[in-house]
């Protein structure tokens, strides 16, 4: 029996019987130990044979499209807390569109900013790592703070901060590797999801028989709507566009209206959480098969558009 919702026991330093706290986007698999206080926020997703253990040090917390993978192992110290984003205690926070990869061992005390990257077999114990960090394999950080934006090379041994301050920054093709792990992921979760569903995995079968090819499948939303992946040219387009600072938009035209140029508006994405807007984005084609659709970059100061693109044509 999978150990999925089990409460933490009752000890001399906690009576509580926390039970996780599971967003009803996430994905955990059945196969995995999930144990007493652990928020798993939006789009998460838990791999198998991962033990996330809030029995001893508690609570914690792991954010929004972030993958814990096979053989990950979450523990913390009874003593010892970290400060989180919320400014609240916990035990372990790992940020939002993080990358906690095979056999990691995150210990708490411990915190792991946003879009950071652990490599495997890498442990962090009693320590903090910084927003946008990239660390590579077999890597041991403890008892320091790893500035935000590093990089962590194969077989680093980080246990003083004087090792932590000389650490190179990350480089770009670093992070859009680990922007794309993420993105995997994403698919990975919706997928499985999907698999769980009869509704959703038939049409998704379908798909893959028509185009010939399992790689020709599209991916599922969670109401069971198919839709493209958006291309990897739309994608950087909207990275660019929130790096300057520019809200996301949306417009749809059915063929009719599209022939006389009466475009009607769609929601304007007023946030820069990168993830967030490409799964609004592309959930706005799921919900327009038959529409065009365009995007637009609208600077919110000047309430100006800086860029049209159409991103679907009806098939």
């Amino acid at each position: 029996m999978p150990l999925r919702h089990q409460p933490a026991p009752p000890t001399p330093w906690d009576h509580d019987l926390d039970q996780p706290t599971i967003a009803a986007s996430a994905y955990v698999h059945p196969q995995c130990s999930l144990i007493g206080d652990v928020q798993l926020g939006e789009n998460v997703i838990v791999a198998p044979n991962t033990s996330i253990r809030a029995d001893e040090g508690a609570p914690f917390y792991i954010g929004a499209n972030t993958n814990i993978q096979d053989g990950v192992v979450i523990h913390g110290l009874e003593q010892g807390r970290v400060l989180g984003d919320d400014q609240q205690a916990y035990s372990v926070w790992i940020g939002y569109d993080t990358c906690i990869t095979h056999m990691a061992l995150i210990h708490g005390p411990a915190y792991v900013g946003n879009e950071c990257f652990i490599g495997f077999r890498s442990t962090v114990f009693n320590a903090q790592v910084g927003h946008g960090c990239i660390v590579m394999m077999h890597v041991l950080i403890q008892d320091v703070e790893i500035p935000p934006g590093k990089y962590v090379p194969s077989g680093a041994v980080i246990t003083t901060q004087q090792a932590a301050d000389r650490l190179p920054d990350a480089n770009e093709s670093d992070r859009t590797f680990s922007h794309h792990v993420v993105e995997v992921n994403q698919a990975l979760r919706a997928g499985y999801r999907c698999a769980n569903d009869g509704i959703c995995a038939t049409p998704l079968q379908n798909s893959a028989s028509n185009n010939g090819s399992s790689n020709g499948a599209r991916a599922m939303h969670q109401n069971g709507q198919a839709a493209h992946p958006l291309q990897a040219d739309i994608v950087d387009i909207i990275r660019q566009q929130l790096r300057q600072g520019n809200h996301i938009g949306l417009e749809f035209a059915d063929v009719r209206r599209f022939k006389v140029g009466s475009w009607q508006s769609g929601p304007t994405i007023a946030i820069a959480h990168e993830s967030k807007v490409l799964t609004q984005v592309e959930q706005f084609l799921a919900d327009h098969p038959g529409d065009y659709v365009r995007l637009l970059s609208i600077d919110p100061k000047a309430k100006q558009r800086q860029l049209e693109q159409m991103i679907q044509k009806p098939e």
